[in-house]
């Protein structure tokens, strides 16, 4: 276990072939431009790193998980057309080829960007006290990640009210409609998480790119487009004349765990 030095306040922690990024920047973990830039580094070297097949991401503390943007920040003088990164806002806006899969850690309230940093994860994982907005309509700040990405996660007119109150969802409802995988009690998040992780990390590296690349890019056309995408896929190719197909098929035969190589 090897703890990477903190900056700006977002602390890494890499286990094996997992790594967790915690947002400790008290009192709320607020993330200001600084903080923005530092999760587009930690997230593309993430991205970067063969060794690297999971990350978990989390906030300090049992209230916050993230309010999003630093408004003190913003009060003086920070713009929210600024340079945040080449993935956006907190780095999971829109990221760059970023086809490994992503586990959240809800440990308290995630509105605003926190929320559309939740929205950029794969899986999700909220402690029951948890709760999701999305206040920017208090502002006149509009939620672009949020806008873009909600109508796609609930039904239409689920999202259209949440945007444009801004009022708060809780766990209970945000399991009801799909936007959290696992609601687990208070201080329980980061557990579930490493655990959801450790079996994402032992699972077969090539199908993950495959998985997410099919989802993106299928994810608006018809059906019978979404098999043209699938065979002309590079990812899918690769999974399909891999050793680690044939790997698990023999495991499969011989009864006992495949043993995945990645190629």
């Amino acid at each position: 276990m090897s703890e990477v030095n903190e900056r700006a306040g977002i602390r890494t922690l890499t286990t094996g072939a997992i790594l967790e990024v915690t947002l400790d920047r008290p009192k709320a973990n607020a993330i200001d431009l600084a903080a923005s830039r530092r999760l587009n580094e930690v997230f593309a070297a993430f991205r970067d790193d063969p060794a690297l097949r999971v990350c978990i991401v989390t906030g300090a503390g049992d209230r916050f998980f993230s309010p999003g943007w630093d408004l003190k920040a913003a009060a003086a003088g920070e713009r929210s057309d600024e340079d945040w990164g080449s993935g956006g806002f907190a780095g999971l806006n829109h990221p760059r080829n970023l086809d490994k899969p992503l586990v959240a850690a809800v440990n308290g309230i995630a509105c605003g960007g926190g929320f559309e940093l939740v929205l950029g994860c794969d899986i999700i994982v909220m402690e029951e006290h948890a709760r999701f907005a999305l206040p920017e309509i208090h502002v006149g700040v509009l939620a672009d990640a949020g806008t873009i990405k909600l109508r796609r996660r609930i039904p239409y007119h689920v999202a259209v009210e949440f945007l444009m109150t801004g009022r708060w969802m809780d766990a209970a409802e945000a399991k009801h409609w799909g936007l959290a995988n696992h609601v687990v009690p208070q201080g329980q998040a980061l557990a579930k998480a490493r655990e959801v992780a450790a079996q994402l990390a032992a699972g077969p590296p090539l199908l993950f790119p495959a998985i997410k690349q099919l989802l993106r890019q299928t994810e608006m056309i018809p059906e019978h487009q979404a098999f043209e995408v699938h065979d002309s896929l590079e990812a899918v190719q690769r999974v399909i004349r891999s050793e680690d197909l044939k790997e698990g098929a023999r495991a499969f035969t011989e009864k006992r765990d495949p043993q995945w190589r990645g190629r």
